[in-house]
C-alpha cells in the first residue's frame, strides 16, 4: 500500500531474519530454563511472532519474515518474550531501531543488546497542542500573564491490554510549580478528540522596582508544559503512561502563539534499572526499502530499454543482463527484473534470450545451470512468484502431516535414539519419500503455463547444444531447477514457501532434511545414483529407489511439464488454499449492541469460497463463494471504535471483520480483492461506515439498500500471484543502476579497451561479460542518460519536499531530534515576517 506525496507514492516494506537469541537471564527457580518466543512489532503493534522455542536460554528462531508497511512509523522493535501457561507472559527485552536509524543496519547480521522493557518506555503517538500567552487585567488593575493551553486530539496511541481509554494531565513545570489539571476520559478510541483548554498564571504581579519585561522575560524562560497521555485503567495497579511531551515556554517566541503536533516520547530514564548486559542479545538482519515512485511517464525510457531486452543482438548487450552484470549479487537483479517482465508478459522471451546465451558458454552438460548466473536466479525467482499456488496444492497437504506426525525417521545408525528402531525408521523414511515422489511426479498438469514455456525453452536450447554427447541432457536441465531449485528447498524450509508458518522442530526438520536430499537424488537421473551420497546410510537407504519405474516417473513427468503452452493454469478444480488464520467478526444477527456482537473465529479463503469456522478443522458456520464477493474495502474506525477493521461486501449484508493488526488487515483486503476482481457484478461505490441505529454513520442515509457514497478503491489485476506495481520495479531497478553507477562506467571503459585494442582482458575488467563491444557500449550511454534524468528528478523532489516541509506540522510532529529545526525555523520565519 503506497501513500500519496504530491503525485509520487511511497512505498515501504521490511525484509527481517530473525536469527537467534544468547544470554537470556535465567528463570528464577530450580528449572531456569525457558520457553521464549519473538515478536516484530511496528512502534507497539505486533505484525508477526516466531514459534517458541522451548527449555533454551540461547534459542535459535532461524525465521524470516516479509511485509509491506501500510502506515507511517516512528520504531522497528523487536520484544522477547518468556510464555507462561498460568499466567500472561512476561517480556524479557527487546530492541527498538528508530526508522531513520534501520539504513546502518541494512543486509548485515548484527547482534543487538536486549534493553529492558517497562510500561514507562513503551510509546507512540502523537498530539496537537495550541499554546497561547495573553494578558489579564485584574479588578485592582494589575496585569497578569496567563497561558491558554489547549489540548486538541492525538493519534496513534497504544493500546494497552486490549483497550485504549485515554486522558491527558496537563501541568506547568518550573520554580514552586505543581499545578496539573486533567482532561475527560475518551473511551474506546486511540485517536480521542479532547478539544480542551486549560490556563495557567505565567508571571506575578508587577512589583513597583521591577519593569513588565524583566519580569515576564525571566518568569517565562524557566517555565515548560507538560503533557502526558494516560489509559484509565480499571485494574487495582493504577493508570497506564502512554507517553508525554515537554514544551519550554519559549517557543511562544515574540508572537506568544504555538500551534504545532508533537511526538509522545517515553518517561525520563525510563527502565534504566535494569543493566542491559544481564538481558542478553538478539541477532538480526534487516533490510528496509522505501520507494518513491513517480508517475509512469516518468520511467518510459528506462522501461522501454529494459523490455527490448529479449530483442537485443547479443543479449549480453542487453539493459537487463547489463543489470546483472553490475549488481554485486545477481539476485539483486533478478528480483525486480523478473517482477517486471511477469508484469509485462514478456519473461518467457527475455528468460529464453539469456538461458541460450549461457547454454552456448557451457562446455560440460553435466555443469548445465549449476552455477549462480543470471539465468538460474531469474528462473528461481519466476517459479517462487508463478508457482507459489502450484506449491501450495501439490506438497501443502503432506508437508502438513509430516509435521503433526512427528514419526521417527532417523536413518543413521549414529543418531539413532535408544528407544527407536531401524528398520521402523527406514520404512517411515520410506513411505513419505514415496509419497512426495508421486504427488510431484502426478503434478505435471497443474504446472503454471508460464513455467511450462520457460522450461520447453530450456530443453530446446540444451538438446541442441548438447544432443549428440548426452541424451538425457534435455531432462537435465529441466530437473536441475523444477527438483534442484523448487520442490527440494520448498521441502527443506517449507517456512519459506508459505508451507508451514514457521521453522520446523529440529526432529521434524531432519526427516525433511533426508527426504529433500532422496528426492533431488531421484529427480537428478544421474547414472549412479548412490554414489550421490557421501553418507553410506543415505546410499543403502537409496537401494529402494534403484528400479527404472522411477526414473520413467520422473521422465514423463519432465517431458509433461516442459510441452509449451499444453497445459492451463485456471483450469485446476482443486480448491486452493490462500489464506487462513483467526480474526474476529461482527455478528450477523439482529442483536446489534454489546461486545458479544464480536467473535473470534477461524477465517479461510481458497479460490472458490470464503469461509468461517468455530475453530480450525471444524465445519464451516459461513460459507461466502467468490463469485458472491461484491467489494472489499476498509471500514472506519469511528464506526465500532476498534482498528484495523474491513467489511466483505455481500449482495445481502456486508460482513464486518477485524484483523490482528495493519499488515495483517491489509493482507487480508489485498487477497480478498483479488480473487473477486473478476465478478461480473462488483461494486463500484461502498459506504465506508457501517450501518447502525437506522442509518449509514458516512453518508446519513436511513435506507439500508442505499447505494454507496464513496468509490471502490482502484482495481486490482485478477492473476493472484501476479500482482506486479511496474513503476515500482522500474524504479527499484533504476536505484540499483544508480548504486553501481561506478561498475557501469568501468564497463564503458571496459568496452573501449576491448574494441580498441582486442586483446587479452585487462584484469579489472575480466568480470564483465562483453561479446559485443560496441553493442554494449551503445547500450550502456543509453542507460546512464536514463538514470541520470531520473536521478535530476529524484534530486528536485527532495529538494522541494525540504522546502515544503513543516516541523511541527500533522505530517512532520516536533521530535527529540526536531525541536533545535523547529526553533530555527520559526526564527527564520519571523526574520522574513519583520
Amino acid at each position: 500500500m503506497a501513500v500519496e506525496e504530491e503525485g509520487l507514492r511511497v512505498f515501504q516494506s521490511v525484509k527481517i531474519k530473525i536469527g537467534e537469541a544468547k544470554n537470556i537471564p535465567p528463570y528464577p527457580g530450580p528449572n531456569r530454563m525457558r520457553d521464549c518466543y519473538c515478536t516484530v512489532n511496528l512502534d507497539q503493534e505486533e505484525v508477526f511472532r516466531t514459534k517458541i522455542v522451548e527449555k533454551s536460554l540461547c534459542p535459535f528462531y532461524g525465521e524470516d519474515f516479509y511485509c509491506e508497511i501500510p502506515r507511517s512509523f516512528r520504531h522497528l522493535s523487536f520484544y522477547i518474550f518468556d510464555r507462561d501457561v498460568f499466567r500472561r507472559d512476561s517480556s524479557i527485552g527487546k530492541v527498538a531501531v528508530k526508522k531513520e536509524d534501520l539504513q546502518k543496519y541494512h543486509g548485515k547480521d548484527t547482534w543487538f543488546q536486549l534493553q529492558p522493557v517497562s510500561a514507562d518506555s513503551e510509546v507512540q503517538g502523537k498530539v496537537h497542542l495550541e499554546l497561547r500567552l495573553s494578558e489579564v487585567i485584574t479588578d485592582s488593575g494589575v496585569i497578569n500573564h496567563k497561558l491558554a493551553t489547549r489540548v486538541l486530539e492525538c493519534q496513534g496511541l497504544p493500546i494497552v491490554n486490549g483497550q485504549c481509554d485515554p486522558y491527558a494531565a496537563v501541568s506547568l513545570l518550573g520554580p514552586s510549580r505543581s499545578e496539573a489539571k486533567k482532561t475527560k476520559v475518551k473511551r474506546k478510541t486511540n485517536n480521542p478528540q479532547f478539544d480542551e483548554v486549560f490556563y495557567f498564571e505565567v508571571t506575578r504581579p508587577l512589583s513597583c522596582t521591577k519593569r513588565q519585561f524583566d519580569v515576564e522575560e525571566e518568569d517565562v524562560d524557566k517555565l515548560a508544559l507538560r503533557v502526558d497521555l494516560w489509559n484509565a485503567s480499571n485494574l487495582k495497579f493504577g493508570d497506564e503512561f502512554l507517553g508525554g511531551v515537554r514544551v519550554p515556554l519559549r517557543v511562544l517566541g515574540q508572537f506568544g502563539v504555538h500551534d504545532a503536533w508533537y511526538y509522545l516520547q517515553p518517561r525520563e530514564n525510563a527502565g534504566k534499572s535494569v543493566k542491559v548486559e544481564e538481558l542478553g542479545s538478539l541477532r538480526l538482519n534487516i533490510v528496509y526499502t522505501e520507494d518513491h515512485v513517480f508517475p509512469s511517464e516518468h520511467y518510459t525510457p528506462l522501461r522501454d530499454l529494459l523490455l527490448d531486452s529479449a530483442n537485443v543482438q547479443p543479449v549480453s548487450a542487453s539493459t537487463a543482463n547489463i543489470l546483472g552484470e553490475v549488481c554485486r549479487e545477481k539476485q539483486e537483479a533478478a528480483i525486480p527484473l523478473v517482477r517486471l517482465f511477469l508484469h509485462y508478459g514478456k519473461i518467457v522471451p527475455f528468460i529464453s534470450a539469456i538461458a541460450h546465451a549461457e547454454v552456448n558458454r557451457t562446455q560440460d552438460p553435466n555443469t548445465i545451470f549449476r552455477g549462480n548466473s543470471l539465468t538460474s536466479k531469474c528462473i528461481d525467482e519466476t517459479m517462487k512468484l508463478a508457482g507459489m499456488h502450484y506449491l501450495q496444492v501439490t506438497l501443502k497437504p503432506i508437508i502438513d502431516e509430516i509435521c503433526t506426525e512427528h514419526k521417527p525417521c532417523e536413518i543413521d545408525p549414529v543418531k539413532l535414539k535408544e528407544s527407536e528402531n531401524l528398520d521402523t525408521n527406514r520404512e517411515n523414511l520410506r513411505h513419505y519419500v514415496d509419497r512426495i515422489f508421486n504427488v510431484i511426479t502426478t503434478s505435471g498438469v497443474r504446472c503454471p503455463t508460464v513455467m511450462c514455456d520457460i522450461f520447453f525453452s530450456l530443453r530446446e536450447s540444451a538438446a541442441t547444444r548438447f544432443q549428440d554427447e548426452d541424451q538425457d541432457v534435455r531432462y537435465t536441465a529441466v530437473s536441475s531447477f523444477i527438483f534442484l531449485r523448487f520442490f527440494a528447498p520448498a521441502i527443506l524450509s517449507p517456512n519459506l514457501f508459505q508451507l508451514r508458518p514457521h521453522h520446523p522442530d529440529a526432529a521434524t526438520s531432519r526427516t525433511l532434511t533426508l527426504i529433500s536430499k532422496t528426492i533431488q537424488t531421484l529427480g537428478s537421473l544421474a547414472t549412479s545414483k548412490s554414489a550421490n551420497f557421501k553418507e553410506t546410510y543415505m546410499a543403502g537407504f537409496y537401494d529402494y529407489f534403484n528400479e527404472q519405474k522411477y526414473a520413467d516417473a520422473v521422465k514423463n513427468f519432465l517431458d509433461l511439464i516442459s510441452t509449451s503452452g499444453k497445459w492451463d493454469q485456471k483450469s485446476i478444480e482443486t480448491p486452493i488454499m490462500l489464506k487462513e488464520g483467526f480474526m474476529i467478526k461482527r455478528a450477523q444477527g439482529r442483536n446489534r449492541f454489546g461486545m458479544k456482537n464480536f467473535k473470534k473465529r477461524w477465517f479461510r479463503l481458497t479460490n472458490h469460497e470464503f469461509t468461517y469456522h468455530k475453530t480450525k478443522g471444524e465445519g464451516a458456520l459461513c460459507s461466502i463463494p467468490i463469485e458472491n464477493i461484491l467489494a472489499v474495502e476498509r471500514l472506519e474506525e469511528e464506526s465500532f471504535k476498534m482498528k484495523n477493521m474491513f467489511q466483505v461486501i455481500q449482495p445481502e449484508r456486508a460482513l464486518y471483520i477485524q484483523a490482528n493488526n495493519c499488515v495483517e488487515a491489509r493482507d487480508w483486503i489485498d487477497i480478498l480483492t483479488k480473487v473477486s476482481q473478476c465478478n461480473r457484478k462488483r461494486l463500484s461505490t461502498y459506504h465506508p461506515s457501517a450501518y447502525l441505529n437506522g442509518h449509514w454513520l458516512c453518508c446519513k442515509l436511513s435506507a439500508d439498500t442505499a447505494p454507496g457514497c464513496t468509490p471502490c478503491t482502484g482495481g486490482l489485476p485478477a492473476n493472484i500471484q501476479l500482482d506486479v506495481d511496474g513503476d515500482r520495479e522500474t524504479e527499484r531497478i533504476y536505484s540499483l543502476y544508480s548504486t553501481y553507477m561506478t561498475k557501469l562506467i568501468k564497463m564503458e571503459e571496459a568496452c573501449g579497451s576491448k574494441s580498441v585494442y582486442d586483446g587479452p582482458e585487462q584484469e579489472e575488467y575480466s568480470s564483465f561479460v562483453i561479446d559485443d563491444p560496441q553493442e554494449t557500449y551503445k547500450t550502456l550511454k543509453q542507460i546512464v542518460s536514463a538514470v541520470q534524468t531520473l536521478e535530476q528528478q529524484h534530486t528536485k523532489y527532495k529538494r522541494d519536499k525540504f522546502k515544503k516541509t513543516k516541523i511541527g506540522s500533522q505530517e512532520h510532529p516536533i521530535g527529540d531530534k526536531s525541536f533545535q529545526c523547529y526553533i530555527r525555523q520559526q526564527s527564520e520565519s519571523s526574520t522574513y515576517s519583520i
